[in-house]
C-alpha cells in the first residue's frame, strides 16, 4: 500500500496543475459561454479539437520514447532526451513555416478566410506546446512533480488573466471611455481570436521557462538511438492519434453532419462542447494520474510483487472515478451554472460522457501490457479499431440523434477498447484484476445516479440534500467492501 500511496501522492502533486491549475482554467467555460454565443463557442471547440490532432503528429510518440529508452544506452548522460528533442524541434518548426506559407488559402478552405490569425495562432501553439512537451517529460521522469506543475499553473494563470482582460475588461473600458489607452491593444472585430491569443501567451511564456532544460541539447544526436526511439514510438503516434479520434473527432464532424445549416451546426457544437467540459473532473484526473502512473508503471515493472500492485492501482483508481462521476451527476443542479443558459439544453450528455472518460481511464490502467512488453504494434491495432468504431458510430448516429448520438459512440468505443484491451493483457501480461469488485462499483454508482432520478420525483426533499446522502451512502458501501479482512482466530 505504501507504494499505491507514493502513487497517489505523486497523482495529487501533478494535479496541482492539471486539476486544480486546469479548474481554475475550467472557470472560464462561465466567461466564454456567457461572454459568446454558442455558435461562437463552437468555433473555438473546432479550432481545438484540430489541434488535438496536429499536436499527437507533431509529437511523434516520442515523449512515450524517451520514458522508455532513457540512461538505457547512455547512463552517464542522457542522449536520449537530447535526440527525442532535437528531432521534435526540427519537425515543429517545419510544420509552422509551412502553414504560415499556406495560411490565406487554408483559412479559406475552413471557412474562415476573414480571420487567418487563427490559424496561425494555433500553428504558434502546437509550435510551443510540442517542443516543451519533452523537457515537460524530462521532470516527470526525474521526479520533479513541483516543478512541472509551477510551470503549468503559471500558464493557466496566464492564460485567465488574459482572458478576463481581453474578453471582459477592455470592452468595458472602452464603451466607458472611447479614448482608452486598451485601443491600443484591443480590436473588438477580433472577439474569439482572444482566446486563441490568451493561449499563445501561455505557452510562450511556459517554454521561456523551460531554456534552462535545453541546455541537454549538448549532450548531441544519436543516429542508432533514435532508430531505436523512432521504431518504438511510431506505433504509439498511430495510437495517440486514435486516441485523439476517439476524443476530439465527434467535434470536429458535427460541423459537417448534423442536418442543419453552419450556423446552426456551429451552435450544436458549442452547446456540446460546453457540456462536455462538464465532464472535465473526470478526465482532468486522468490525465494526472497518467502524469503519474506512466514513469511508475516503467520504473516499477522489475519489481517482484508489481502485478499485484497494478491490480491494487486500478481499483482504486475505478474507486475514485465512480465518485467523480457522482460528485458531477448527482450534483448537476449546481454544476449546470458553470455554462450559459443557452448551452443547458445539452446536460443529458454529461453522465453518458463521465462514463465514457471513466472507461479510457481504465484503458490507460490495462494499457501497460504493451508498453512493458514492447507490443506497441498490438496497442496501436487496439487504438485503430477503436477509432474505427469511433468514425462510423458518428457518422451513423450524429445525423439521426445528433450530439447526443457523439456521446454515445464516445462511450461505446472506450468500454469496447477497455474490454479488448483487458483481454488481449490477460495474454501477453496477466494481472489479476478484480474484475468482479470494479464491475461492481460502477455498477453502484450508476444505481445511485439513477435512485436520484426516482426519488427526486417521489420524494419532496431538497436535490442538494438527497446528493449529499446518496454519496454518503457511496462512501461508506466503499469503505465496507475495502476495509481489510481480518486473519481468522486460531484455536
Amino acid at each position: 500500500m505504501s507504494i499505491i500511496k507514493k502513487l497517489v501522492t505523486q497523482t495529487a502533486i501533478y494535479g496541482i496543475s492539471s486539476i486544480f491549475g486546469r479548474f481554475l482554467n475550467y472557470l472560464l467555460v462561465p466567461l466564454y459561454t456567457y461572454y459568446f454565443t454558442a455558435a461562437e463557442y463552437g468555433v473555438v471547440s473546432e479550432f481545438y479539437a484540430y489541434a488535438g490532432f496536429f499536436s499527437v503528429l507533431l509529437l511523434c510518440g516520442f515523449e512515450t520514447g524517451y520514458f522508455r529508452f532513457r540512461d538505457k544506452e547512455h547512463p552517464t548522460k542522457d542522449v536520449a532526451y537530447s535526440t527525442a528533442l532535437m528531432f521534435v524541434l526540427l519537425i515543429n518548426v517545419g510544420f509552422f513555416l509551412l502553414i504560415a506559407a499556406i495560411n490565406t488559402r487554408l483559412s479559406a478552405a475552413l471557412n474562415y478566410p476573414n480571420h487567418p490569425e487563427y490559424v496561425l495562432c494555433f500553428a504558434l501553439i502546437l509550435l510551443f506546446d510540442a517542443v516543451s512537451a519533452i523537457p515537460f517529460a524530462r521532470l516527470r521522469a526525474e521526479n520533479r512533480p513541483f516543478y512541472f506543475a509551477g510551470l503549468q499553473v503559471i500558464g493557466i494563470l496566464i492564460t485567465i488573466a488574459l482572458s478576463v482582460f481581453f474578453i471582459v475588461y477592455c470592452p468595458t473600458a472602452i464603451q466607458q471611455n472611447p479614448q482608452s489607452w486598451v485601443t491600443w491593444v484591443f480590436n473588438p472585430a477580433m472577439g474569439i481570436g482572444y482566446i486563441f491569443i490568451a493561449n499563445l501567451a501561455a505557452s510562450l511564456f511556459k517554454f521561456l521557462l523551460l531554456t534552462p532544460q535545453l541546455l541537454g541539447l549538448r549532450w548531441g544526436f544519436d543516429r542508432i538511438l533514435f532508430g531505436k526511439m523512432f521504431r518504438y514510438a511510431l506505433p504509439m503516434v498511430v495510437i495517440g492519434f486514435a486516441g485523439v479520434i476517439n476524443e476530439m473527432l465527434d467535434r470536429a464532424l458535427l460541423k459537417y453532419l448534423l442536418p442543419f445549416d453552419t450556423l446552426t451546426n456551429l451552435k450544436m457544437l458549442g452547446i456540446y462542447s460546453a457540456c462536455y467540459k462538464l465532464s472535465i473532473l473526470m478526465s482532468l484526473f486522468i490525465q494526472a494520474f497518467r502524469f503519474a502512473a506512466e514513469p511508475f508503471f516503467f520504473s516499477y515493472a522489475d519489481k517482484s510483487d508489481a502485478k499485484k500492485v497494478y491490480a491494487d492501482v486500478l481499483n482504486a483508481f475505478v474507486i475514485f472515478c465512480v465518485f467523480i462521476f457522482l460528485l458531477v451527476t448527482l450534483f448537476i443542479d449546481f454544476f449546470k451554472y458553470f455554462v450559459g443558459d443557452e448551452f443547458r439544453v445539452g446536460l443529458e450528455v454529461v453522465p453518458i460522457l463521465l462514463l465514457a472518460n471513466l472507461c479510457l481511464g481504465i484503458y490507460v490502467n490495462l494499457s501497460i501490457w504493451y508498453k512493458l512488453t514492447d507490443r506497441t504494434v498490438l496497442g496501436a491495432m487496439v487504438s485503430l479499431a477503436g477509432a474505427g468504431l469511433t468514425v462510423t458510430l458518428n457518422i451513423l448516429w450524429i445525423p439521426t440523434f445528433g450530439y447526443v448520438g457523439s456521446a454515445w459512440a464516445t462511450l461505446v468505443c472506450y468500454a469496447s477498447m477497455a474490454l479488448v484491451s483487458y483481454l488481449l493483457g490477460q495474454h501477453y501480461y496477466r494481472v489479476a484484476y478484480d474484475v468482479k469488485r470494479m464491475v461492481g462499483y460502477i455498477g453502484l454508482g450508476i444505481g445511485l445516479y439513477f435512485s436520484q432520478q426516482y426519488l427526486l420525483v417521489s420524494f419532496t426533499k431538497q436535490p442538494w440534500i438527497l446528493a449529499t446522502e446518496l454519496l454518503l451512502l457511496y462512501g461508506l458501501l466503499v469503505t465496507l467492501f475495502e476495509r481489510p479482512k481480518k486473519a481468522p482466530i486460531e484455536l
